[in-house]
C-alpha cells in the first residue's frame, strides 16, 4: 500500500470495522474485563486513605480556578498528607501491569485470530503465540511509562525554571514560559511516540500471524522498513483521533451545565457515567480499526 493512500485505506477500514461489531465486543470485553475490577479495586483503595488521612487545614476544598497559585500550594499540602498512604500500596502498580499485560495478550491475541479467520488472509492460519504477545505487551507498557516518566521530568524542569526559580530569586511566576514549555515537550513527546511506537504495535501482530517468538517478532517489525511510514501515519492519525474523543467528551460533560439549576446531582452523575462509556467504546472501535489496518497492511506488505 502506497504512503500517499494510507489515510484514505485507514477511513475505508473503519466502514470494514463498523460491519463487524464482533470485533469492537470483543475488544470491549477484554479491555472492560480487566478495567472494571482493576477500578474498582483503585477507588475502594483510594476510598479508604482518603477516610483515614485528615486533609483539614490543606485548603484542598476551597480550591478555584481564579487562584491558580492558592490551588498548588493546596495540592501540594494535601499531596505531602496522601503521599505516605499511597505509597504503602506500591505493589499494586506492578501488579496491575502484569495483569494487563496477560488481559490484553489473551484479549489481543483473540481478536487478531478472529480477524483474521475471517478476513482477506484467511488463507493464513493465525498460530497461537499468546505468551510471546503478553510479553510484548509488557513492554510496551513499560515504554509507555517510560514516557510518562519523560514527561514528568519536563514538567518538572518547567515548573522550575517558570515558577520556583523566580519565586526563590525574589520574583515573579512566570506562567506564560511554564505553559509554552509544558505544551511544546507534550506535543513533541506525543509526536516522538507515535513515530517509535508501532514497533510494539506491529510486533504482537507479527507474533500472531507468523507464529514468531518474542525476539524474532520484534526484529521483523524493525526490519520491514516498508511498514514503518504507513504505521507511523496511522499512529499519528490515531493520536488526533484520541485528542478529538477527549475534546468531544469534555463537551458532551459541560452540556448539562446550563441546566444546572434543575439538574440533580444525581443526574448530574448519570450524565457522566454515559460520557464515560461512550468515550471508552469509541476509543475501543478505533483500536479495533487501527489492528484491521495494521493486519491488512502487513498481509500486503
Amino acid at each position: 500500500m502506497a504512503d500517499a493512500r494510507v489515510t484514505q485505506g485507514f477511513v475505508q477500514t473503519l466502514s470494514r470495522c463498523r460491519q463487524r461489531p464482533s470485533l469492537t465486543l470483543l475488544e470491549i470485553a477484554w479491555r472492560w474485563a480487566f478495567g472494571i475490577p482493576a477500578l474498582v479495586l483503585v477507588y475502594w483503595l483510594g476510598r479508604g486513605i482518603y477516610l483515614r488521612v485528615p486533609l483539614d487545614g490543606t485548603g484542598i476544598n476551597s480550591i478555584t480556578f481564579t487562584d491558580p497559585m492558592g490551588a498548588a500550594v493546596a495540592l501540594h499540602a494535601a499531596l505531602q498528607r496522601l503521599l505516605p498512604p499511597v505509597m504503602a500500596f506500591w505493589w499494586l502498580v506492578p501488579v496491575l501491569a502484569v495483569a494487563w499485560a496477560v488481559a490484553s495478550g489473551l484479549g489481543r491475541s483473540l481478536v487478531v485470530r478472529r480477524m483474521i479467520a475471517t478476513d482477506i488472509f484467511s488463507q493464513r492460519q493465525a498460530e497461537s503465540r499468546t505468551g510471546t504477545v503478553v510479553v510484548l505487551q509488557l513492554v510496551r507498557l513499560v515504554a509507555l511509562a517510560g514516557s510518562f516518566g519523560v514527561w514528568f521530568l519536563a514538567l518538572r524542569y518547567a515548573s522550575n525554571t517558570a515558577i520556583t526559580g523566580p519565586l526563590m530569586a525574589g520574583g515573579e511566576p512566570n506562567l506564560v514560559l511554564y505553559f509554552a514549555i509544558v505544551i511544546v515537550a507534550s506535543l513533541g513527546l506525543f509526536v516522538l511516540w507515535g513515530v517509535v511506537s508501532w514497533v510494539f504495535f506491529a510486533a504482537p501482530l507479527l507474533a500472531v500471524m507468523e507464529g514468531l517468538g518474542f525476539a524474532a517478532s520484534l526484529r521483523a517489525a524493525i526490519v520491514r522498513r516498508s511498514l514503518r511510514g504507513p504505521m507511523v501515519e496511522i499512529n499519528l492519525v490515531m493520536g488526533i483521533v484520541k485528542i478529538a474523543l477527549v475534546v468531544l467528551a469534555m463537551v458532551f460533560s459541560a452540556t448539562p451545565l446550563p441546566f444546572e439549576s434543575i439538574a440533580t446531582p444525581a443526574f448530574m452523575a448519570w450524565w457522566y457515567v454515559v460520557v464515560a462509556v461512550w468515550y471508552c467504546v469509541a476509543s475501543d472501535f478505533f483500536h479495533v480499526a487501527r489492528l484491521m489496518q495494521y493486519v491488512e497492511m502487513m498481509g500486503s506488505a
